[in-house]
């Protein structure tokens, strides 16, 4: 790529520096700040407000203006719980936000397959390049998961973090992001892996890496949507459980495909979104 398509990135990320940092800080306190930290500063305040927001509006809606319809009274996660949740997952955000500062500097040097316009290869390739992409994620996610089981240092140091919420009255919305560091960017490498795979739309990478902190918030809320093929809540509930099923991301396809889906038990009891 030429110095002038590369700096659309730059253009881009600059703006969303803007966006995020200009209201919240004086110009004079991040302006002077080197390229790379202005990036992260502005992925941790930014991953910072969806964590907290995504999952303080979707406990208040569930426990509060849904209580006892979704979740019965004495299943809703305590209190303490949920803040230590909140603790282990702001103790890990700054780590998790080097990775998307990373992807974005490698981009901007042009190392990746990413393009800036989706003009430059059409909607249908646009669309078809997003297929992909979102298969090698859910692949390699699948992957990474099973192997932070699999292998036994790597879950006794690093995942067992996170499975320490191992039934509905510990599981929350806040529980999405709730890991050890390395623990929670080893699960994030499958989008950056990607980007040299296959032609990926930057905003649409950026887009994808921030939704996962809703998308966490959602699938450990205990709440099974049955929207098939979506690895929703109901599935993830039962890898806290059992800890040897439903590994999958976003689909129920690559545990389905490797042998280790099994279905939420539909016996009348669960409540339906």
């Amino acid at each position: 790529m030429d110095a002038d398509y590369l700096g659309l990135f730059t253009e881009e990320t600059s703006l969303y520096n803007r966006i995020v940092l200009g209201p919240l800080l004086p110009a004079s306190a991040w302006e002077p700040m080197p390229r790379f930290l202005q990036t992260w500063l502005r992925n941790y305040i930014g991953g910072t407000l969806i964590y907290l927001l995504s999952g303080f509006l979707w406990c208040f809606y569930i426990y509060c203006l849904k209580r006892n319809v979704y979740v019965p009274k004495d299943e809703i996660p305590t209190r303490k719980a949920m803040l230590l949740q909140i603790y282990v997952a702001m103790k890990a955000m700054p780590w998790y936000c080097a990775l998307p500062t990373l992807s974005e500097y490698m981009v901007e040097n042009g190392w990746t397959r990413c393009y800036s316009r989706i003009s430059d290869v059409g909607w249908l390739a646009y669309l078809v390049y997003l297929s992909i992409y979102l298969v090698l994620v859910e692949f390699g996610i699948y992957w990474m998961h099973r192997e932070l089981h699999d292998i036994k240092p790597l879950y006794k140091y690093l995942h067992a973090t996170h499975h320490i919420y191992n039934k509905q009255n510990t599981l929350s919305p806040f529980a999405g992001l709730a890991f050890h560091p390395l623990d929670g960017i080893l699960q994030a490498v499958p989008h950056v892996m990607a980007l040299f795979l296959v032609p990926t739309h930057f905003t649409t990478h950026i887009a994808l890496l921030f939704l996962e902190a809703i998308w966490t918030a959602n699938i450990h809320d205990c709440i099974h949507g049955k929207l098939w093929p979506v690895m929703g809540a109901g599935y993830h509930t039962i890898h806290h459980t059992t800890y040897r099923h439903n590994y999958g991301h976003y689909t129920i396809w690559m545990d389905w495909m490797f042998g280790t889906l099994q279905d939420p038990l539909d016996d009348g009891s669960k409540k339906v979104k």
